[in-house]
């Protein structure tokens, strides 16, 4: 079997190329490198990276013309919500119409096996928590709307083209490869735990907590933090059912597991043994108290196991990192 990534040299992809190869599974990896890093895939052995993008017609007819590729894994995607607030052409060119590039060149080659990175941004503000695959769909931003339309768009090419596909919404993905071999590394950098380690380590003055007065325990805003590697783990087990089952179908990826912003910094003093200094700043307009998952589904129907569940887990991996790439 042959797979092809794309975006395979990003932060979710990259772990998704590692578990593809440490289960024997030959790789091909299509990433424009705009976020991409190619130290991280040059090295592996049985991995073929092809630096492009995906909207390219002519570069995906060659990709597809000269690998045998078996199903596609993709996670090609621009992924920051208040970017996508200030240049929503940015997001809806990428995400929509450069994932329909692709998707004709799939269905023209003859491939019926799709897994798709999407988001729970889909769900917008939820109604009910924890969130199941049966909430309404309501995005706030031009990030989350983005995926919401490239789902619909797979279920059209699915009646239209008998293109399968399996769709799953990520939650927070946290963490890195336990063998050190990947891990979080964005320019710039939006999420909370790199963002504590910079704090810690003295790269930034301080760590900003939007928002203290929230109805939550601590008063800080809680979410759902998932491994990286159980979040890769997972689209093996999507192309398995798809090879078994042949159906279409949605699932959560979470740990249904919440933690605190201010849960994540004494994680972090836990793990790296540094102080973080604080700042205390007015929360920011859309961010709800509490996103938390439920990922049963995923665990009764794929037989989903998430291996790195505990907090302290998730900072460490993602701190042994952190030192490596400092």
């Amino acid at each position: 079997m042959s797979i092809l990534v794309t975006g395979g040299a990003g932060y979710i992809g990259s772990h998704a190329v590692l578990a593809l190869r440490d289960a024997g599974i030959n790789v091909v990896v299509v990433d424009n490198l705009v976020y991409g890093h190619r130290e991280i895939i040059e090295p592996l052995d049985g991995v073929k990276l092809i630096v492009g993008d995906i909207g390219d017609r002519v570069l995906m007819k060659r990709v597809f013309a000269e690998n045998d590729i078996d199903a596609v894994m993709h996670f090609s995607a621009y992924a920051y919500v208040g970017e996508s607030v200030e240049n929503p052409s940015k997001y809806y060119r990428n995400n929509v119409v450069s994932m329909i590039n692709l998707l004709d060149e799939v269905v023209a080659s003859g491939i019926k096996k799709f897994v798709f990175s999407s988001t729970c941004a889909t769900y917008g503000c939820p109604d009910e928590i924890p969130i199941s695959e049966s909430c309404p769909q309501a995005p706030i931003n031009p990030y989350g709307a983005s995926k919401l339309m490239a789902e619909r768009i797979l279920d059209d090419y699915d009646v239209a083209y008998g293109l399968k596909s399996v769709i799953f919404r990520y939650f927070n993905a946290a963490g890195g490869d336990p063998a050190g071999r990947s891990g979080e590394n964005h320019d710039p950098e939006p999420h909370l735990i790199p963002l504590v380690f910079d704090a810690a380590a003295g790269l930034r003055a301080h760590i900003s907590i939007f928002g203290d007065d929230y109805d939550t325990e601590d008063g800080t805003c809680i979410r759902d933090y998932i491994h990286v590697t159980d979040l890769a783990s997972a689209h093996l087990l999507g192309i398995d059912y798809l090879t078994e089952s042949g159906e279409s179908n949605r699932f959560n990826l979470s740990n249904g597991l919440g933690y605190s912003v201010l849960e994540v910094i004494k994680s972090v003093e836990r793990v790296s043994g540094l102080s973080v200094p604080v700042e205390r700043v007015v929360r920011r307009a859309g961010d709800p108290p509490v996103l938390v998952g439920d990922s049963a589904k995923a665990r009764s129907v794929l037989g989903w196991d998430p291996k790195y569940a505990e907090l302290d887990t998730i900072i460490q991996h993602a701190w042994k990192w952190h030192q490596k790439i400092s």
